[in-house]
């Protein structure tokens, strides 16, 4: 990219695009139902061309590159984090905001710390990531109005949207593909696939314990039929006791609501701005069983939230199966495959600390 093209269009695009449209005022962890598997196997097919590579980003839209990206920004954390456990850290230029809040950049990417900052939930700074005069910038889909800016600019933006189980393998599988890491992709969904089916067969036959998995903003707030924190409880061998509900969000829902599901368990998520004893001290949630065994529990991990789709949200699945079913896999076992996943995939060795054991 010719850095005078790009100052001459600049002048005439803003240097902060903002964020409009968003149907979500928290965490924004979520979004509808994934397409059905035939749908979505096309929507993340990509050729390679000879005169470079053609991918279908999240967006539906199609974008093609030279080869390979060499240099990247990434305005969103997922696709950063999934970019680290490819093995493309050194690839990145520019990343989201609030890198230094992220404990496994500092554990597996420390470089990541002193990288410009150019985007966040809200825009991304276009001025600013056109000067890192990046191969591709990827954007999450709800700053997908960006692209027009970078279009502009002749810089390829791949919109992704890893907001659901589904949609996040398909995003990964992107990823891969633009980065030239297929193999490295391929080896990632395996491990995946393989554990999540393992928790799956070894709790089929099991009595499933009802749960109640709180949102972050507020603990009378939680997930529905269509998110992926519904498929994570699923696959846990837990029964999600909000499934009858159909937003595509999380939901509010009062406190004689959440005593007549009586879950078994009570989850907050590890970055809830509530503490524990909030839900317990509630007069309503008192005569739940959750709070009468002292099932109120916090769902790790330190190193990266487990409860939405992350790199590491298999090790979410995995935990979960352990405390529900601990019988049928110990703490022991969940604790060999946690610190095997991070050893293998980011080359790091966690704490049982950190890893949510004390």
């Amino acid at each position: 990219m010719k850095k005078k093209l790009i100052g001459l269009v600049l002048t005439a695009v803003f240097a902060f695009t903002s964020l409009t449209g968003c149907g979500q005022a928290e965490e924004q962890r979520t979004s509808a139902a994934a397409a059905a598997p035939e749908e979505s196997a096309e929507t993340s097919s990509s050729v390679k061309e000879q005169e470079g590579i053609t991918i279908t980003d999240q967006a539906g839209r199609t974008v093609k590159l030279d080869g390979p990206a060499e240099k990247l920004v990434s305005s969103y954390y997922i696709s950063t984090a999934l970019l680290v456990a490819l093995g493309c850290e050194d690839n990145l230029a520019g990343i989201e905001m609030k890198a230094d809040t992220r404990e496994l950049y500092r554990l597996a990417a420390p470089g990541l710390l002193d990288l410009p900052a150019v985007g966040s939930g809200k825009g991304i700074n276009v001025e600013e990531t056109a000067a890192l005069e990046p191969d591709v910038v990827i954007l999450p889909k709800r700053l997908e109005e960006s692209v027009s800016s970078f279009d502009a600019l002749g810089i390829p933006a791949v919109v992704v949207n890893p907001e659901t189980q589904e949609d996040f393998e398909e995003c990964l599988s992107l990823l891969a593909e633009i980065t030239g890491r297929q193999k490295e992709g391929e080896e990632l969904l395996d491990y995946y696939h393989g554990k999540m089916n393992f928790a799956r067969e070894l709790t089929k036959d099991a009595e499933r314990p009802l749960v109640y998995l709180a949102s972050g903003s507020d603990y009378l707030r939680t997930c529905t039929s269509e998110m992926y924190q519904n498929e994570l409880i699923a696959m846990a061998g837990g029964k999600n006791v909000s499934q009858e509900l159909t937003d595509s969000y999380w939901t509010a829902v009062s406190a004689e609501q959440l005593l007549a599901w009586n879950p078994d368990y009570i989850f907050a998520v590890s970055y809830a701005e509530y503490t524990l004893e909030e839900i317990e001290e509630n007069a309503a949630l008192k005569q739940t069983a959750a709070v009468q065994k002292g099932n109120v529990l916090t769902f790790p991990s330190e190193i990266e939230a487990w409860d939405y789709p992350t790199p590491s949200s298999v090790l979410g699945v995995l935990w979960l199966t352990s405390r529900l079913h601990p019988e049928l896999y110990s703490e022991e076992a969940y604790l060999k495959d946690a610190e095997d996943f991070y050893s293998r995939f980011f080359g790091i060795t966690v704490t049982k600390e950190a890893l949510g054991v004390s």
